[in-house]
């Protein structure tokens, strides 16, 4: 499966997907969420984060307090220190990283602190939810991102024409 043509996809098709989700928001099929998880699921199956890591070198995570605080401590530092040194306040009042790709994303993809990963990362491309319906703008904007995002909105579609 080439990742970078699943991104180029979901570009090309962001009107197409937004207006199929406007349709799953306004009738919500019954068996949206174990649809949505197989499709998860089987697409993960395919898809290897390690090799595409998109998600850490272009986005930011929210860092909520909890996660703040045992990051620091994994890190042996303060919770202000961590803020100082790798954060800031977006507009919508999270806390971010201040630059992309991720600080703590090493050469090979994998993660510095995955064990204590930020509550984001962890649920991250949240397609494997409960109330699925309840993130499908996040999901869209995800497609552009996460290729297995793009697959699984794809693979809806044929189901859910």
């Amino acid at each position: 499966m080439n990742l970078t043509s699943l991104l180029v996809k979901a570009k090309a098709n962001k009107k197409e997907n937004k207006s199929f989700f406007e349709k799953i928001k306004r009738h919500t099929p019954r068996n949206l969420d174990d649809t949505v998880q197989n499709l998860h699921h089987e697409t993960f199956k395919t898809i290897d984060c390690l090799t595409c890591a998109n998600c850490c070198k272009t986005t930011s995570p929210i860092f909520r307090p909890n996660d703040i605080d045992r990051i620091a401590k994994h890190l042996k530092m303060r919770p202000a220190e961590l803020i100082d040194k790798h954060l800031h306040i977006d507009d919508d009042g999270d806390y971010v990283l201040n630059t992309a790709p991720c600080t703590f994303l090493n050469e090979n993809n994998y993660c510095k602190i995955y064990n204590v990963r930020p509550a984001a990362c962890r649920e991250y491309p949240h397609t494997d939810r409960k109330r699925f319906h309840q993130v499908l703008e996040p999901t869209l904007k995800n497609a552009e991102i996460c290729p297995a995002v793009s697959a699984i909105i794809e693979k809806m579609k044929t189901i859910y024409k």
